[in-house]
């Protein structure tokens, strides 16, 4: 015990012990930083009015998603100093004023702005910032251009319970040959005995659908100006009337 007791009360320093020159706050701060999966670039929330079909001079057909972006108007400006980033906190859409509770009426009043129907924020430059103060609008021309690539999240249309085939594109089993009643079942599940559990993420049955999910690297084809519309190549999440975000494609060539 007297050796033991002179161990501990000598300059024992365990090698585990994370050695650092910046506060413990700042290193999760940059771990936070350097996970963001999203652009730090302003972006336009709208909702998606269906889809159509645009004929090229070679009379191609291209499917196009049309959403609509008008009045998109900034709200609050978070700056460094008072919130510790920087970002344009952004609203789309008209709410009817017996449907905004207070604190959101003066919010929005301090702004000058109409109350609308989805508010975002979106992470950007202090001079992306400065361009745009509170009760300012952003219109679409000033944030894309025809044939810049763009990510668009919005919620996927739900299905409800689904089986396996459906949920996970898993195949049927035989029609004949033996088969009773276990056409479209997913099948033994491997959980025996051993584990005695069936393990978290196996494929099964279950919800489908009614997810948040962003579809990338989209083309812009068209922006109607006096409509304030953006025709974007392909299909977007959501059914018509859904709100929808828009922004800069963070994996396409040259993005930030």
């Amino acid at each position: 015990m007297q050796g033991f007791a002179r161990f501990v009360r000598g300059n024992y320093q365990p090698s585990f012990i994370h050695q650092t020159q910046l506060p413990i706050e700042v290193d999760a701060v940059k771990v936070l930083e350097n996970n963001m999966s999203q652009s730090n670039r302003l972006g336009l929330l709208g909702r998606k009015v269906g889809m159509m079909r645009l004929f090229t001079d070679d009379g191609d057909a291209v499917p196009v998603t049309v959403v609509d972006v008008s009045n998109n108007r900034v709200t609050q400006v978070k700056t460094q100093e008072n919130d510790g980033y920087v970002a344009l906190q952004v609203t789309f859409g008209a709410r009817k004023a017996s449907r905004v509770t207070k604190p959101q009426a003066g919010h929005m009043a301090k702004a000058g702005v109409e109350s609308g129907e989805i508010t975002q924020e979106f992470r950007v430059t202090e001079e992306t910032a400065a361009q745009y103060p509170a009760g300012s609008s952003v219109p679409a021309t000033a944030i894309f251009t025809v044939g810049e690539k763009v990510d668009v999240q919005g919620t996927s249309i739900g299905k409800g319970f689904a089986g396996t085939i459906k949920r996970h594109n898993f195949r049927s089993q035989r029609a004949s040959h033996g088969n009773s009643r276990s056409h479209n079942v997913p099948g033994s599940i491997s959980m025996a005995q051993d584990p005695g559990r069936v393990f978290p993420g196996k494929k099964m049955s279950g919800h489908l659908g009614d997810v948040t999910c962003t579809t990338q690297n989209l083309d812009v084809i068209r922006i109607d100006e006096a409509r304030q519309l953006l025709l974007i190549k392909g299909a977007v999440p959501g059914s018509a009337g859904g709100f929808v975000t828009v922004r800069h494609a963070i994996k396409a060539k040259g993005a930030n």
